[in-house]
């Protein structure tokens, strides 16, 4: 049997073929159909090794036909050795023989998924009317989120950006623009805070951060936060969390890397899945602060890695190999190791003393 095998630039040349606007409206909505079958997948928290560099994870997830897990890193100091902050595999299993599909680069489709994600979160949180999203943290992520929000807040029309790096600004700007939006730079988070209907924080930065204080937020605002991903490691002022709606993606995950590890499950309102589905409401009312705590989970994954699947078997994109046993006795693997065996000399054995109890 086959494995399909992606790599980085065939998914990027998947995205253009699709077209980038038709690719992330499909990729919001195969999250949002996941999300609303919540109740029928295998759910857990990530698995993460940490360690004094950074961390590496494995994130499994599964329905009744699809297994997929993906591995990926985050080493904050990547970018100074010209590696990527984060990278990621992934494999797709076929739940009903348990042989692999699939084997990718998730590493663009990482950023993918966690643009939709944000996206899918902003159209049940934010107000209808937002007019102006502001993004804190210009790395490698931004315009995916930024660019996927965009897709769902359609009355969008003023962006503005704020990093300490203003080289990651200027970037964020540069490919903004080759999507036909203009980016406002700003001197200072508060500045951004104030001046902004929807947030996105994006920072890399370890430690519990106070990118966003409570004071800067104006009512009505929804909140995308997504640098806080790791234990000891948030970005928002605890006592904005604690005022605001806070909805996360999954609880037993949230509470460890989340900001609601800042908080506690008392001040957690929602798992994403609930609201999605509709058994808590979203956004109640236009003067309240909404918070998506976003840290990554795998059911995202899964959700993106089989719409890139059924993608990539239509247009067959990237390479098809062959790299199981294949045996004509499939209780006979040893047969593939056995011939060069039958090629040693006869006295092979006659060395070997067996003893007897």
């Amino acid at each position: 049997m086959s494995i399909r095998v992606l790599t980085a630039r065939d998914i990027a040349e998947l995205v253009r073929q699709v077209g980038i606007d038709k690719f992330m409206d499909g990729l919001i909505e195969s999250l949002e159909t996941t999300f609303k079958k919540w109740k029928q997948l295998k759910v857990t928290p990530r698995v993460s090794f940490h360690y004094r560099q950074g961390v590496v994870e494995a994130m499994p997830a599964s329905d009744d036909k699809w297994y997929t897990v993906k591995i990926v890193n985050g080493h904050p100091l990547n970018p100074s050795r010209g590696l990527q902050t984060v990278v990621a595999v992934a494999v797709l299993v076929d739940v009903e023989t348990g042989y692999p599909l699939m084997f990718m680069d998730a590493t663009l489709l990482t950023s993918l998924r966690t643009g939709a994600a944000s996206a899918l979160a902003t159209k049940y949180l934010a107000r209808e009317d937002s007019e102006t999203l502001g993004v804190i943290g210009n790395g490698a992520q931004s315009e995916f989120l930024a660019y996927a929000i965009t897709r769902v807040a359609n009355k969008l029309d003023r962006i503005l950006a704020f990093d300490i790096d203003r080289k990651a600004t200027e970037k964020f700007t540069r490919n903004m623009s080759h999507l036909g939006y203009t980016v406002e730079s700003v001197d200072s988070p508060r500045e951004l805070a104030l001046n902004s209907d929807i947030i996105v924080t994006a920072t890399a930065s370890p430690g519990r951060n106070r990118v966003i204080e409570k004071s800067w937020v104006e009512p009505g605002t929804h909140i995308n936060a997504v640098g806080g991903d790791a234990p000891g490691k948030t970005e928002l002022d605890p006592e904005l969390v604690r005022s605001s709606k806070l909805v996360v993606e999954l609880l037993d995950q949230a509470l460890v890397e989340g900001e609601a590890q800042n908080v506690g499950r008392e001040h957690v309102y929602a798992e994403l899945w609930e609201v999605v589905a509709g058994i808590k409401p979203g956004r109640t009312s236009p003067q309240e602060v909404t918070i998506f705590d976003s840290v990554g989970i795998a059911i995202e994954d899964l959700a993106a890695i089989t719409y890139v699947y059924s993608l990539a078997k239509g247009d067959d994109i990237g390479t098809t190999i062959k790299i199981l046993p294949e045996t004509s006795n499939p209780k006979d693997l040893f047969s593939l190791i056995a011939k060069p065996l039958q090629g040693r000399e006869k006295g092979f054995l006659k060395n070997i003393k067996l003893y007897e109890n």
